[in-house]
């Protein structure tokens, strides 16, 4: 083809095939990501949990700025989500958020994202304008609860219901529809406020708690202790995966990789992941080869 195009004088011509070898380009790149997507959940929608390290307000409102960048990113790439379970920052921010996401290998790349996140910024809420570092944590499992019975014995259960808060309509703070479900052999904690009825977010919690005990019992088949233990974790420095550097300079690194770019606010408004999820996935990938 480049030999029919020599001497050529048309532009346009030009950009044309550089248009075609870059989109042929991109079309293998991504065929080359799917392939690492190979793991028997990496098909499944998923759960994913943002939940704010110490530090209360900083935190917080780090952990809603993660939350508006997993947003946008599922809104820029196609992916349907719903918000299960929200509780808000008493000045700002969140104190934790369970989001529902379906599409495309929605567990295979948000996998990637799961373990503590640092941010290091001038803070918007320090009146002497210092630098101030938050950790919130980020946990990501596969929906398997239509697909995979786990039994799950009524015994072995605590149910509280309360009256929901945060996002959620005028309903909210009016019946005691929301719904928490404690699986007190493992500890494991699932929430559901996102329904008016009761009843639904039950159910809503009943599936959140068997994927998540789907993915318990898988670690601990693995013998997986940091996947196991991964919200239990301290959200704390020297735990992070990733830093988001505001202040002095900026840059996003992902520990795990090397990967990292200067971006960052591009990231946070929900660009550039897949490129840290790419180079997640070809590590993993290699390690397991």
């Amino acid at each position: 083809m480049l030999s029919l195009l020599e001497g050529e004088e048309e532009a346009a011509l030009w950009d044309e095939f550089g248009a075609l070898e870059g989109g042929i380009a991109d079309r293998l790149a991504r065929l080359e990501l799917r392939g690492m997507l190979s793991d028997a959940d990496d098909s499944r929608d998923a759960i994913l949990t943002i939940h704010p390290g110490a530090g209360g307000t900083e935190s917080q409102d780090w952990a809603s700025m993660l939350m508006r960048m997993y947003t946008r990113w599922f809104e820029s790439n196609g992916y349907a989500y719903q918000i299960i379970d929200i509780q808000e920052g008493e000045e700002a921010g969140i104190d934790r958020v369970t989001i529902e996401v379906k599409g495309d290998h929605a567990y295979g790349y948000l996998k990637a994202e799961k373990g503590v996140h640092r941010l290091v910024r001038i803070s918007p809420f320090d009146s002497a304008a210092r630098r101030h570092t938050s950790f919130a944590s980020v946990f990501v499992y596969p929906d398997v609860a239509d697909e995979i019975n786990v039994e799950v014995v009524d015994k072995d259960l605590k149910i509280d219901t309360y009256r929901a808060s945060g996002a959620g309509g005028q309903h909210v703070n009016k019946t005691d529809s929301a719904v928490r479900i404690t699986h007190l052999p493992t500890g494991i904690v699932v929430q559901s406020q996102a329904e008016r009825s009761q009843h639904r977010n039950r159910e809503t919690a009943m599936r959140l708690l068997r994927s998540r005990l789907h993915q318990y019992l898988k670690a601990e088949r693995e013998k997986s202790r940091e996947e196991l233990e991964a919200e239990k974790k301290e959200i704390a420095f020297g735990s992070q995966i990733r830093s988001y550097v505001l202040h002095p300079y900026t840059m996003v690194k992902d520990h795990r990789t090397g990967y990292e770019m200067s971006d960052v606010e591009g990231v946070l408004q929900g660009q550039h992941l897949i490129e840290f999820m790419e180079a997640y996935l070809k590590q993993t990938a290699g390690s397991s080869s």
